[in-house]
């Protein structure tokens, strides 16, 4: 692991949200949430055997974002993790910022997003960040820059969502996940393990509905299992959370 090279990114990244948010307030809209979840999901990596999701047990995820009129946005999410080098508290955290507006009807963003691990080795990583959307349905793009335990540079992880309000103050969302890989020699993952160019990874079906007047939602997610690269299945799984969003 080269730290000063970790240091720098992670640098970076805080210097790019810190930056953002240094522009006038006018017209600005800082939100924040928290939550706590049954288990911890990433990108649909359920694997076939018991322990192997970012985090099977109970996991406390939460963050800020920061909106401004101009079109400029930054952010910071965090979540536990149920595996590290330090006893199993390893933690995630995500440093974002960019720019999006609409066009029409057309909405899109550009930015970056760094991923900077706590007692998790060589899984610091920075990601180009884009998505186009027209009324409930978006869709994103995620180009990974740099090789990392979870991926290599060039892997480009594809989503594609909708949303929709029910009645009685349900709301429902689906996010169909798909990846194309970079099957040459990565400084972590060879190109032996990388079985196709592109899989089918995930797809999660969410129903949410808020707790009265409290401001916070409880949510159940069905996470259908797709592919890893190396063409393990991916079982099913089934997500629990209560989050609370709040403006500051």
């Amino acid at each position: 692991m080269q730290v000063k090279h970790k240091v720098s990114k992670l640098g970076c990244a805080i210097a790019l949200v810190a930056g953002i948010a240094m522009v006038p307030n006018a017209y600005a809209d800082m939100t924040g949430n928290v939550g706590v979840f049954s288990k911890y999901i990433l990108r649909g990596m359920t694997f076939p055997a018991p322990g192997a999701s970012e985090n099977d047990g109970a996991a406390v995820q939460g963050g800020l974002d920061y909106s401004h009129a101009s079109g400029f946005y930054a952010g910071y999410w965090g979540s536990s993790l149920g595996y590290g080098s330090d006893a199993n508290t390893g933690f995630e955290n995500n440093f974002y910022g960019g720019f999006g507006g609409k066009a029409g009807n057309i909405g899109y963003s550009i930015g970056l997003i760094q991923y900077y691990y706590l007692n998790v080795d060589d899984s610091n990583g920075l990601e180009v960040d884009a998505s186009l959307s027209f009324g409930p349905v978006k869709g994103r793009m995620q180009y990974l820059t740099n090789d990392v335990a979870w991926g290599n540079a060039g892997d480009i992880y594809w989503t594609l969502g909708y949303s929709t309000k029910l009645p009685k103050d349900f709301s429902f969302g689906a996010t169909l996940g798909h990846y194309t890989y970079d099957d040459s020699n990565g400084k972590y993952i060879s190109a032996a393990a990388t079985r196709g160019t592109s899989a089918f990874r995930h797809l999660d079906l969410s129903l949410s509905h808020p707790i009265g007047a409290t401001g916070a939602d409880m949510s159940i997610t069905y996470v259908k299992g797709g592919e890893m690269r190396d063409g393990t299945d991916l079982k099913d799984g089934i997500v629990f959370g209560i989050k609370y969003g709040f403006n500051i």
